[in-house]
This record gives structure tokens, sequence and C-alpha cells, in this order.
């Protein structure tokens, strides 16, 4: 039976997401508008984004640190780029008590004026480099229209920030990061992804260039999952931040910084869950199996606890629901909340030596004998969810991928379903901006895909780049 408190995605996309926040205990609503409240079933993905991609870049060999909230202008000021295209998001703190400040300081937005004004002392020699550092954190920035997860005014992220004694050094650590993202999207998240170089138009201010992650939501639009930066000398000359090489001559060091941040669970949530409520891929749900005893039976109570002592003893997170809820209600929570195996342990079925399994990415039920190998089958099982839910969503993707071949094409698609749309381009800024016209279409990234055509999909001239186009949150 569908969830009434949960309306359809097919009806209406929107509500349909802000009810399986909700209905999943998610995040709330809070005084501080714009902000949310990220509740224990949401921090609880966090943490375990949070855990598998810290365990990731240490194994890259990053390490973590932690800068101030509060940014000086001063500081700002020194890069351009960066404050024009943070301005209309920034927050300022100008006074304290009843006193206004000398200097005004920014709350934190993005963290690289800091990092380098911190590299600036830190950095004398080719000895020193590179440095790997990442900060988790929280952000804000003042946007406009605000979504749970989606686009909130604070949120909470990860951003790398490292310093290298050569341009090569710094390209590999950019490009590596971008690796790192798409292996976490498509490995953890059983999200297919694109990703490729932003123009020059989208790129974050103040970077050379930016690599994007691209995801498509089950509805078509896209989103920005994770981006890296490679800043080349910009930032270390803006700040100053220099290094004796190993020939002995000053030279200012190259910078990347990467990111990515709680939007993971808006993607999450509008890739993978249904009218019924969240569906969690096994390797990111905090827990992983729930065992539902049906009725108070003695024989029903040990052979769970038996179970679920079996299954945490075997690295699979898993509890009783032994609340004094009804069975129905417990289904009905159990699937809402995402977890992805329900085995229900019955005394009517125990008497015919059988238990239950739900998935929840299908809501297949399977019978199961009370003998079974408990461990090997609940891994077999969590594992073929984690590859059917990947493979389900690039079915999708494939589904919602098209291609345009003028702009004609391009309004065509739009104007019927969304997706990701490969059309050549000739990189002249005033066509991407004509495309945008239509629905707000934009480019998502430059990929490295063959050329599909000859001439830009706009106005007709000499293709440069070929493109991947879409309408995003």
């Amino acid at each position: 039976m569908k969830n009434n408190a949960i309306t359809s995605r097919d009806v209406d996309f929107a509500k349909w997401y802000t009810d399986v926040v909700r209905a999943a205990q998610l995040a709330d609503y809070t005084s501080v508008k714009g902000c949310i409240a990220i509740e224990p079933n949401g921090y609880a993905i966090w943490e375990k984004i949070q855990s598998i991609l810290d365990a990731k870049f240490k194994e890259l060999g990053h390490v973590n640190m932690q800068l101030p909230l509060l940014i000086p202008e001063n500081l700002f000021q020194q890069e351009k780029e960066l404050i024009e295209g943070f301005a209309p998001e920034l927050v300022w703190a100008t006074e304290v008590g009843d006193k206004k400040l000398e200097e005004r300081f920014a709350i934190r937005s993005t963290s690289e004026t800091l990092f380098c004004d911190y590299y600036k002392k830190h950095i004398t020699s080719y000895k020193d480099l590179p440095k790997l550092y990442n900060q988790w954190c929280n952000v804000f920035r003042y946007e406009k229209e605000t979504r749970p997860f989606l686009r909130s005014r604070e949120f909470l992220w990860q951003e790398g920030h490292t310093v290298h004694a050569t341009a090569e050094d710094a390209l590999e650590e950019t490009y590596r990061m971008m690796e790192v993202y798409k292996w976490f999207n498509h490995e953890i998240l059983a999200i297919p992804s694109v990703s490729g170089k932003k123009t020059e138009k989208e790129k974050f201010a103040g970077a050379e260039f930016t690599l994007t992650n691209e995801d498509l939501m089950y509805n078509g639009v896209c989103l920005q999952d994770g981006t890296s930066h490679y800043f080349g000398q910009k930032f270390s000359k803006a700040y100053d931040v220099k290094f004796t090489n190993k020939e002995n001559q000053e030279e200012y060091a190259y910078y990347t910084t990467w990111g990515k941040s709680t939007r993971m669970l808006a993607a999450l949530i509008m890739v993978h869950a249904d009218d019924y409520g969240l569906v969690l891929p096994p390797r990111i749900a905090p827990k992983q199996v729930v065992i539902i005893p049906i009725g108070k039976g003695a024989e029903v109570q040990q052979l769970s606890q038996k179970y679920c002592d079996l299954l945490n003893q075997n690295g699979i997170v898993s509890y009783i629901d032994d609340s004094e809820k009804s069975p129905g209600f417990k289904f009905a929570e159990a699937e809402v909340n995402g977890i992805p195996v329900r085995i229900e342990v019955g005394e009517r079925d125990l008497k015919n030596g059988k238990i239950t399994f739900a998935r929840r990415d299908t809501r297949e039920k399977m019978e199961e004998s009370i003998d079974i190998d408990i461990v090997s089958y609940t891994k077999t099982l969590l594992e073929t969810i984690q590859k059917s839910m990947y493979d389900r969503a690039l079915e999708r993707q494939n589904k919602l991928t098209f291609e345009a071949h003028n702009l004609e094409d391009m309004e065509k698609i739009l104007n019927t379903q969304p997706g990701f749309i490969h059309a050549m381009w000739c990189g002249d800024e005033a066509c991407e901006n004509r495309i945008k016209e239509i629905k707000g279409c934009k480019s998502r990234c430059i990929t490295e895909e063959e050329a599909i055509d000859d001439h830009c999909v706009c106005c007709g001239k000499e293709a440069k780049h070929h493109v991947i186009w879409g309408i995003q949150y």
C-alpha cells in the first residue's frame, strides 16, 4: 500500500521530494529562514558518507584540519574574481554588541582565501610540498530559493585545498579527486554520472578550469554533485604563496581545491526513492537490515536475536525492531526509512521452518528456510540490491539521454522531457546564452566523447566542443 503522506513523484515531483524528506525524518524546517535541521536519520547518512570519503582521502595522503568561520574583507579583496563570483551570496558580520567592527568579516562561503593565507606562512621550500589538506565544515551562502539538502543557505561539506611544487602534480591531483568523486557516486551511492570540464562561463570563480560530476535525477533535471578546480598559480600570486624550488629559485605554488556536500542526500532521494519513501543503497545505508519479530514467542525472539548477532558480527549493520507497534506499522516504517533488507520472523512461518526476506528496492518478498546461512545469503542479497539500484539508475539515465543536432531539436527535447542532451558547440558564449533562453538550459560539462556533428547546435558554425547540456537544480 502506498504511503499516503507522500505525493506521487509522477504527479508533483517537487512535492514528492519534500514529502520523502519529511516522511523519512531526514530534515525539518527551522525558524532560521532557508536553513534546515538535519535530523538523526539524515545525519546518520551524512556520517556514513563522511566516514567512507574520509578514509579514501587519507588513503591518498590527505589530512584534515580546521580554519575559521569568519574571513576578513581584506583577504577576500586580494582575489577579485572570487569576491565578484560570491558577492551576491556573501553574508557579512559588521557589529559586535552595539559597536561597529573596524573591518567587516565574511561568513565562510568557501575557504580558498584562508587556506592561501595559511599556506603563505607555512611554505618556504619545495621540501614543504605537497600540502594535501581537507576540511569538514559548514558554509553559508544566502541563496534566494531553498529546498532541504538540494539548496540550503547553510550546508555541510568537505573542501580539499592542496598546494604543489609543479603544475603536473597539481593537475594530477585535480583529475585524481574527480575520479574519487565518480567512484563514490557509482560504487557507494549507486548513482551513475557524467563528468568533464565546465565551460569558461560556468567554471568556479578564479579557477583556471573546473571539473564537474553531473548526476541526472529521476525527472531528467541535472544536479552538479562534486567539483574539482585547478587554480594553477592564480591564487598563489594573489596571496603571495611562494616557495624555493630545487633550482633554488623562488616560485609560486600550484593550487587545487575540490568539494562535495550534503547535496548528495538530495541526489540519493531524487535518483532512488519512490512513492513509498526512501530507498538506500546498502553501502551507504546506516542500517542495512531490520529484523521484525512477529509474535512474542520464545522461539521467535531467540531466532531474531541469533540472526541479529550473526549479521552484526560479520559486518552487516542490523537491528531488531522490538517496539510495541503493529507488524504492519513496522514494515511501513522500515520501508519509508529505506532499510535495504527486512527479515520477518513470525510464529506461523516458523512452524513451517520458514522466514521471509523483503527487498526495499523492488519490494519483493522471498521465503527461505530458517536453517539458511543467514550471513552468506544476506551479504549476497545486499550486493545484488546495490548492483540492481545502479543498473536501474543507469537505465533511467540512458533513457533520458538525447542528441540534438540543431536548435529545433534542443527546444523539442526540453519542451517534451528534459535530460542529458549531447550537442556540439562552437565555444562562443553568445551561443551558450542563447541556449540558456530555452527553459534555462545550461552546459553541464565538455565531454571527451566522439563528436556527433561538425557544426554548432546553435549558430551552425564549426564546432569545437562536444558538450552535455541540461536543466539544472
